[in-house]
């Protein structure tokens, strides 16, 4: 990452307030029927929307990754339209924050901050105003993981535990049932939620449920012999998503690893005291938003800045890594690996 991507981060990180504020006046002053279609609380809203924008540029820029941006400006355009905000607004708004930022930019740094709007506005108008099903019939197991996920939300956690459980004892693998239902569905509540076709109890109560019944299955994951290597997992520092950082742990789990799963929101001292307490061979970060990168980069320069860890290999994942290729070189890691039976395989070869 260049020290002008670096700067222009920081500048962006430091201003983000101010900039919102005047990002929302301007537009109002621009759009005055915006006050009374959606009144002071609609303004409270826009104002978020901005400081959300912004956080998702700086980080963008840090990461060196115009690709980043132009994925939020689409996840944006889709989730503000199922809430009755037209890709108009949207690209309105996009186009007074790069004119307020020039306007307060150094020049030297403008041109790197400009690269990213250019890549996000050229993209908007193509980008699709509603997302389809994640679930896909080629697939294995679909059916069942759509007859999960009815469950969940009809409130019926014990039925869908039940399902999986049968499911598991008629032959279907743990590990398919991890990739294939568990996973598979948590994205579909992504999306679900994205499109304004979920609420966040909802979201919250399915994620719950469904850690609820991995447990019940780990009386079959812990029967495999152990193989003498050992793996801490862990989501950055203010992740609050964790189910993928623990479909991780559990597959390395049922390849013999002994693991250790720290959890969502794992502050940087606590990752480096049980890499050490552990004595880990490998450390697994996930991450699943753009503005956790940073946290990533800083926790890998505290594991890179001890003697005692220097072995230790480090291997990211999650939606950014997924988005952006070469980003775990970026900040630092050994490896990336897409989804938890890569990370298996990955981590063997390290």
């Amino acid at each position: 990452m260049s020290e002008l991507n670096k700067t222009a981060a920081r500048l962006l990180v430091a201003e983000r307030d101010s900039l919102a504020e005047a990002i929302t006046a301007r537009q109002y002053e621009a759009q005055p029927e915006l006050l009374a279609k959606y009144g002071e609380a609609g303004r409270g809203k826009c104002l978020q929307d901005a400081g959300y924008h912004l956080s998702y540029l700086a980080d963008s820029v840090a990461a060196a990754s115009p690709s980043l941006f132009s994925e939020y400006v689409g996840w944006a355009k889709v989730m503000l339209g199922a809430r009755g905000i037209p890709a108009g607004d949207l690209s309105r708004n996009l186009s007074i924050m790069r004119e307020v930022i020039r306007q307060r930019c150094p020049p030297e740094v403008w041109g790197t901050v400009n690269e990213f709007f250019e890549a996000g506005l050229k993209r908007l108008p193509s980008l699709p105003t509603d997302l389809p099903t994640l679930f896909n019939d080629s697939e294995p197991h679909a059916d069942l993981a759509r007859q999960y996920l009815r469950l969940l939300l009809g409130g019926e956690r014990h039925a869908a535990g039940r399902l999986i459980l049968e499911a598991v004892d008629s032959g279907v693998p743990v590990k398919e049932v991890y990739l294939h239902v568990f996973q598979a569905s948590q994205r579909e509540i992504g999306r679900l939620w994205q499109t304004n076709r979920l609420t966040v109890a909802q979201e919250h109560y399915c994620t719950a449920a469904t850690q609820l019944i991995m447990a019940q299955l780990y009386p079959r994951i812990f029967r495999t012999v152990r193989n003498g290597r050992r793996l801490v997992a862990t989501s950055i520092a203010g992740e609050l998503h964790e189910i993928g950082g623990r479909i991780v742990a559990d597959f390395f789990e049922m390849e013999g690893w002994d693991t250790y799963y720290l959890g969502a929101n794992s502050p940087t001292p606590a990752v480096v005291q049980a890499l050490l307490e552990r004595k880990a061979h490998v450390l697994a970060v996930s991450a699943t938003m753009t503005f956790h990168i940073r946290a990533v980069e800083e926790l890998v320069a505290a594991i890179r800045g001890s003697e005692e860890l220097r072995a230790v290999k480090i291997m990211v994942g999650g939606y950014p890594f997924n988005v952006e290729p070469e980003l775990w070189r970026r900040v630092g890691a050994d490896a990336y690996a897409a989804d938890a039976s890569a990370a298996v395989a990955t981590a063997g070869g390290l």
